[in-house]
């Protein structure tokens, strides 16, 4: 674990702002390309989806239901607001460009506790942070974040790797973890906004899949006593749900408890849900066959969903 590293070339903070190089993702694309490094025999999982939809929650409950069965598990936040992981570490982890900044930029210096932290149940934690709110590419620091780690061998330590990606999939760089994930997932509720979102997501998946190995796996229905519009949804664009968890208070006051569900009284609602949290896991673990989704245009999906 503490095996320094020499070989990769990190720049300053200022570089963030002018990406040097593009990806061929599509006429108009000004996406960043990642380098292609692979992520050893990890299984790689990239969440999706609206944000405040619970991508983080989904994330994180998620990470330590793989620990559950065994696995071990790395997660990656790849938002600037760097929350992903708190219910694990109980604390608001420091992030790879906080670490690099207070070398100055210089990555041979850094040792992987400087950056990769433990949490509930063994699932390390990574926050890979991000430029200053209207500068930069995050997609560059994703990029940093997993050229660290694989070169000081945590990737070929982990079973699992979970990207959780801030937002809607608008440009290249919160596109980034598609260069990287095996599936991706996407998480939605109910409502037209998310599904509206989820679509579009769907669409920049499907656009990704041209050039990488990525595959959608489907979606996980968040906070939905029903889920009538995702079926309308999941019938209209060749999607499945892969998972149903209820609007329950109590994944509420888990966030707010600072920690996961499989941390709360274990009452038959909260039993519930984290069998279905296993039941993902396990899913995915045993390989969820791809889809071939077809998005719908945004007018389309516009009148699919509601009532009469």
């Amino acid at each position: 674990m503490n095996q320094r590293f020499t070989d990769t070339q990190t720049v300053p903070l200022s570089a963030l702002r002018r990406p040097g190089h593009e990806h061929d993702d599509g006429e108009g694309s000004v996406q960043v390309a990642a380098e292609p490094l692979r992520l050893g025999s990890a299984k790689v999982f990239a969440v999706y989806g609206k944000g405040g939809i619970g991508k983080s929650t989904t994330s994180s409950n998620l990470s330590v239901a793989f620990s559950k069965l065994g696995h071990r598990v790395l997660q990656i936040g790849c938002d600037p607001k760097h929350d992903s992981t708190f219910t694990l570490t109980k604390c608001l982890i420091p992030t790879v460009i906080d670490v690099l900044e207070s070398v100055n930029f210089h990555p041979e210096e850094l040792r992987p506790e400087d950056y990769v932290f433990p949490g509930y149940n063994g699932v390390m934690c990574v926050e890979a942070g991000g430029p200053p709110a209207g500068t930069g590419c995050g997609g560059y620091v994703v990029g940093q974040t997993v050229k660290l780690l694989k070169q000081h061998h945590l990737l070929e330590e982990s079973d699992v790797v979970i990207f959780d990606v801030l937002g809607d999939v608008v440009c290249g760089g919160f596109a980034a973890p598609l260069q990287f994930a095996e599936r991706a997932l996407i998480v939605t509720a109910n409502d037209f906004d998310s599904i509206f979102a989820a679509n579009r997501i769907v669409a920049a998946i499907e656009a990704k899949s041209r050039d990488y190995a990525v595959r959608l796996a489907g979606l996980v229905a968040n906070r939905s006593a029903a889920t009538d519009q995702i079926d309308k949804f999941n019938a209209a664009t060749g999607m499945q749900t892969l998972a149903r968890l209820p609007d329950l208070d109590v994944i509420r006051k888990s966030r707010l408890k600072k920690a996961t569900l499989f941390e709360m009284d274990p009452t038959p609602e909260v039993l519930a849900v984290q069998a279905e949290y296993l039941q993902l896991a396990q899913r995915l673990w045993d390989g969820a066959d791809p889809l071939c989704a077809a998005p719908l245009k945004d007018r389309d999906i516009f009148d699919l969903l509601g009532f009469d």
